[in-house]
């Protein structure tokens, strides 16, 4: 199941990566959530539902719009009225459940302490640690509440393909004041 989950990873990546950086206008999709991501009979991912997107002038980066999107998956840009949002908000992940708020924290501290064991499930003895380790790091720049902390999707997809190392990934804390940035 873990080659599956990587395949998955790799096809959502490049869908988003197609729709923000290689299309004429960057699409912004607004509601990247896993309802919305359909899987054929050979596990191929595919993004769907494009009932909210918006597009953008071919030399715009950022827009303002009306919140769009699911209550749970929303950036926390959305949050702030007559604040622009740009393709970063497809790139963001929340935690629905409120119970699983603290999973950042406690995924971010095995990663740092390199306990990423800690992270896996009984049945995940065949997974590939270096891989899963770089879908930790990458995931932990993918849920940095500072929109210009994330990294742009062709970014991602060089590190999960192997090709550039994840930088180490600040605190997943709220409002940090951190000196890495991407744009």
């Amino acid at each position: 199941m873990w080659k599956e989950r990587l395949k998955i990873g790799l096809d959502v990546t490049r869908g988003i990566l197609y729709l923000h950086e290689e299309c004429e206008a960057p699409i912004i999709h607004c509601d990247i959530k896993p309802l919305n991501i359909l899987l054929d009979q050979f596990w191929n991912a595919k993004i769907s539902d494009f009932v909210l997107v918006k597009f953008l002038m071919p030399d715009q980066t950022k827009t303002s719009t009306g919140i769009r999107g699911t209550r749970g998956y929303m950036a926390t840009e959305w949050e702030r009225t007559n604040f622009p949002i740009s393709v970063k908000v497809d790139i963001y992940m929340n935690i629905a459940k409120s119970e699983a708020t603290m999973l950042p924290f406690w995924a971010y501290e095995c990663y740092a302490s390199k306990n990423l064991e800690k992270l896996l499930a009984d049945d995940d003895e065949h997974i590939d640690k270096k891989a899963f380790e770089r879908m930790i790091g990458v995931t932990l720049w993918c849920i940095q509440e500072e929109a210009t902390l994330r990294f742009p999707m062709e970014t991602v997809m060089l590190i999960l393909e192997r090709i550039i190392d994840v930088p180490i990934p600040p605190s997943p804390t709220p409002n940090s004041n951190s000196n890495h940035h991407t744009s």
